[in-house]
């Protein structure tokens, strides 16, 4: 979105913040108790004006602070008999209970800038400083693809050597809870019919997740047809376990694609750490990486980056991370017993219970 600016002082007026009445802190130095009420200030009203110093004038949250007057005393405090009113404190300061004008942002003060996501907080301020209207980041268009003859629809009972869908509806539901919405593709194992959807594919979106057919098979076409359509390959393989085959590389329209390994494990780690950093920054999006303790020792033979799967808990005042070990990249049903990936680096084989690494939530 672009940058919005205060368009007057916050408050833009010395604020009466309670129910009460307006006083002169000069006549409570004199030792004046009682004063006579001359009226009454109310929020939305043009600021009135205490006529003598001995009086007083009553006044609403949200109103005017009375010129002549410096406190604001509660009504709570404050015995009101006719136009009379007895203050019942001991000591008073001045500007109590004033939210003086300009003191939470001044005119010209940046409120939001480029990179900021709306929510229901943001919305109250573009109202408040009357924008209308807002430029704003257009959404993403995304694609999400998946290859494989093995797959079939949810709804159908796949045969013994086959499996429903899963990888695409994980990353639907991902993308859905990011506030990102998805066009959902399956395409088949056949090279011709890959190249003529994933060319339409890739004219119509911003980004595209492939999840499948990127490791060495005899049937994974989809770098050699990804290629052939113009899409530049930036890396292809990343030492790391699980997901080691993740491919990325952009159209020559500037659409980038992300294609996933297959495994389900291994699309879910990939996503978290790649995908969502990558959306993060084309919308401008800065963010601190979470980290979490890991909670027991845990060893680790490959010189690879290991994301190991954990369930987080808070546990004395921070975040400890619990190894959840499944039976590798396809083990689907693990995912139910973990919450994120700890990122175990690849220069060492052991890890000790109390080390910090790098967190990816998934929940």
């Amino acid at each position: 979105m672009e940058d919005v600016y205060a368009d007057r002082d916050f408050p833009p007026f010395n604020r009466v913040m309670m129910d009460g009445i307006a006083i002169d802190s000069h006549e409570w130095e004199k030792g004046r108790r009682e004063y006579t009420i001359e009226g009454i200030q109310t929020a939305g009203s043009p600021q009135a004006v205490l006529s003598d110093s001995k009086n007083c004038l009553e006044v609403m949250t949200g109103a005017m602070l009375p010129q002549g007057t410096d406190v604001v005393i509660r009504y709570e405090d404050v015995t009101v008999e006719g136009k009379k009113a007895l203050i019942d404190l001991e000591e008073i300061k001045v500007l109590q209970n004033i939210h003086l004008k300009g003191t939470d942002r001044k005119a010209g003060d940046v409120l939001m800038s480029k990179s900021q996501v709306l929510s229901p907080a943001e919305i109250a301020v573009l109202a408040t400083v009357g924008k209308s209207k807002v430029k704003v980041a257009k959404h993403l268009r995304i694609a999400i693809v998946s290859t494989g003859d093995e797959l079939v629809d949810i709804e159908d009972t796949p045969n013994p050597y086959q499996i429903r869908k899963s990888n695409v509806y994980a990353l639907g539901a991902a993308l859905a809870d990011l506030r990102h919405k998805t066009n959902i593709f399956h395409i088949k194992d056949e090279k011709q019919v890959l190249t003529s959807e994933l060319k339409v594919i890739l004219a119509e979106h911003d980004v595209v997740i492939l999840s499948g057919g990127v490791s060495k098979g005899k049937k994974d076409y989809v770098p050699e047809v990804l290629s052939s359509l113009g899409v530049e390959k930036y890396f292809h393989g990343v030492k790391q376990r699980p997901g080691k085959p993740f491919w990325f590389g952009k159209h020559n329209s500037g659409t980038a694609v992300f294609a996933l390994p297959g495994n389900p494990v291994s699309t879910f780690m990939c996503f978290y750490k790649y995908v969502v950093a990558y959306l993060n920054a084309s919308y401008g999006k800065k963010g601190k990486q979470a980290k979490a303790k890991l909670a027991a020792p845990f060893s680790f033979a490959p010189e690879l980056s290991y994301f190991l799967q954990v369930k987080v808990v808070y546990a004395g005042g921070e975040l400890q991370a619990e190894p959840v070990v499944g039976r590798g990249s396809g083990d689907l049903a693990n995912l139910l017993e973990a919450d994120a990936f700890l990122e175990l680096p690849p220069d060492r084989a052991q890890f000790e219970a109390g080390e910090v690494f790098p967190l990816y939530t998934y929940r």
